[in-house]
């Protein structure tokens, strides 16, 4: 393991994010903050800093508590963070609100047909 690690390479080895370029456009774009401070993807990670993460599906707030700049199993890369309490919490509510109520336009790829846009315009006036 290595010291000296940027954090984009860091969120990318944990997993957080599929490739080194999104991280860095989360960083770029504010969703990703060390202590409620946004930052730079080049900044070096250090143990036992508090990281707010917004992946676009999730939001975690996690302990750095390992540092790598290879990205391997997730088990491994599990053991580079500890997730907070209220942040596991606020997860699990999330994920049970999206399991119960299912977005009309999620099955919808691409611009919607005359069909879609019809189902769509029902479901937004039913509520």
């Amino acid at each position: 393991m290595k010291d000296n690690v940027r954090i984009d390479k860091w969120l990318w080895a944990a997993r957080f994010f599929k490739t080194r370029q999104l991280a860095i456009d989360a960083i770029d774009n504010g969703r990703v903050k060390i202590g409620g401070d946004r930052i730079k993807p080049a900044r070096t990670i250090r143990l036992g800093e508090r990281l707010h993460i917004d992946n676009g599906s999730d939001e975690w707030e996690v302990l750095v508590v390992g540092i790598s700049d290879q990205r391997q199993s997730a088990p491994i890369a599990r053991t580079l963070y500890e997730e907070s309490e209220a942040s596991i919490a606020r997860r699990q509510k999330e994920q049970d609100r999206r399991r119960l109520f299912h977005e009309p336009g999620a099955d919808i790829k691409g611009r919607p047909t005359k069909r879609d846009r019809r189902l769509l315009d029902r479901a937004a006036s039913d509520e």
